[in-house]
């Protein structure tokens, strides 16, 4: 089902016809090689290239009978290419030619994966720089805090996918290793020099050391990197979801002209973009764990993890691949409604001021346990009704006998609660680009 949501060029990337591309990309690759060294005629690479012919349902066809994929492939491109094929796969076990394979095509997901994460952190900081200065009430525990801005929590939305997005870079980097070091890794049948020359064309690294297999750690990492965008991405559409609440209504996600909400109820406008990022980010940790689980195979290999890479290789990268179109999309699209948060901002008649307040009147004297208990004391009575926070703390004698009317006010300014957010994008974004956003 995914795939169908994913952008064409990564559902491209898993198709069987790719998978076997590439394999014949590796196995010309080591070829080309053995030729420069004069171990096979010259003119064999050339010949082989443009003779073979890639035939997935033939290769599936093969399969049936000899139950082994690789020989299947090598069997149906040696029809094509004709007495030249037995100068493929010398010296090399399967796991020589389907985990360097395998490396390419990861790196070539994940560099697809971070171009559209770069993408959608641009949305995010266009966003950011968009609301800097726009208020509203900032929340812990669900409940209202203190005055913030919706373009500094755009901005910790920003930062953390740039995180992300380092991360997949050092997880890419830790799987572009392939292997040409035969059935237990001893280098056996081909030499060191010769296994450099091939990836070093393919642009990847030997593995140091390996068994029959590139060591499964490597895919646990990335595995568990795509884990992690998912659930940013995840945190991101939670908060969505809880500002589209109706409730509040300080944003919400895109509806579109001619969309239905629900069966039964025509005025529903539900968050469902973001409830489906939030389902699928727990694919991602499912499959995160499932790598985990192929890191320890037994002795120099066993085939534990390869059936469960079928699944949780492709459908990782397309779920996070999907993920962060949608997230762009959603945010790109995003409503978001200024005057609503300001309206929520004072929901609570004056609460959210109540830190400020407290520190005034330490400055005056008091003692935080005396000026905590004056304060909470109005707090907790405003939380029932009838004057707000600050009519009542000026109505209070103690308060008024330390603080002038003037002082008190300014502890209900929200712009001392934001003062700083600039320096914050300074920060994350540099100056000159906060300037000219």
């Amino acid at each position: 089902m995914i795939a169908r949501y994913s952008r064409k060029e990564m559902a491209e990337l898993f198709e069987d016809e790719a998978r076997y591309r590439t394999w014949l990309e590796v196995e010309l690759a080591v070829a080309q090689a053995m030729e420069r060294r004069g171990d096979i005629p010259r003119g064999v690479t050339a010949r082989i290239r443009e003779r073979a012919r890639i035939d997935a349902v033939r290769i599936d066809e093969l399969e049936l009978t000899l139950r082994h994929d690789v020989i299947a492939f090598l069997t149906q491109v040696g029809e094509t290419v004709g007495p030249d094929a037995r100068h493929l796969h010398l010296g090399m076990t399967s796991s020589d030619l389907v985990d360097t394979a395998l490396a390419l095509t990861l790196t070539r997901a994940a560099d697809l994966l971070s171009k559209e994460l770069d993408a959608l952190r641009e949305t995010v900081r266009g966003l950011a720089l968009r609301y800097k200065e726009t208020p509203m009430v900032g929340r812990t525990h669900g409940i209202h805090a203190e005055p913030i801005t919706f373009g500094l929590k755009l901005l910790v939305w920003y930062e953390e996918l740039g995180r992300a997005r380092t991360r997949i870079g050092r997880a890419r980097e830790s799987i572009s290793v392939g292997k040409l070091s035969g059935a237990v890794g001893t280098l056996a049948h081909l030499s060191p020099e010769l296994e450099e020359d091939v990836l070093r064309a393919l642009g990847l690294k030997p593995e140091p050391a390996a068994t029959q297999v590139v060591q499964r750690d490597r895919h646990a990492e990335l595995l568990s990197a795509l884990a992690i965008l998912g659930a940013s991405l995840e945190k991101i559409a939670v908060e969505i979801r809880h500002l589209q609440r109706t409730e509040v209504l300080e944003a919400e996600e895109p509806f579109r002209e001619g969309q239905k909400g629900s069966s039964s109820m025509p005025h529903k406008r539900n968050p469902v973009r973001c409830e489906r990022i939030s389902g699928l980010a727990r694919l991602l940790r499912a499959h995160a764990h499932a790598a985990l689980e192929n890191v320890a195979l037994w002795h120099e290999r066993d085939i534990s993890h390869s059936s469960v890479e079928r699944v949780i290789l492709p459908d990782s990268f397309l779920l996070a691949d999907f993920m962060t179109s949608e997230t762009r999309e959603v945010l790109a699209g995003l409503h978001v409604y200024p005057d609503r948060m300001l309206q929520n901002l004072g929901l609570t008649r004056g609460l959210v001021y109540s830190q400020r307040v407290l520190l005034a009147l330490t400055t005056t004297g008091l003692s935080r346990e005396e000026a905590y208990a004056v304060v909470q004391r109005h707090a907790m009575e405003a939380w029932k009704g009838g004057p707000d926070l600050k009519t009542r703390l000026a109505a209070d004698p103690d308060v008024a006998r330390v603080l002038k009317r003037e002082e008190l006010e300014a502890c209900f300014d929200p712009k001392h609660f934001t003062r700083n957010v600039n320096q914050i994008f300074d920060r994350v974004l540099g100056a000159s680009v906060v300037a000219s956003g």
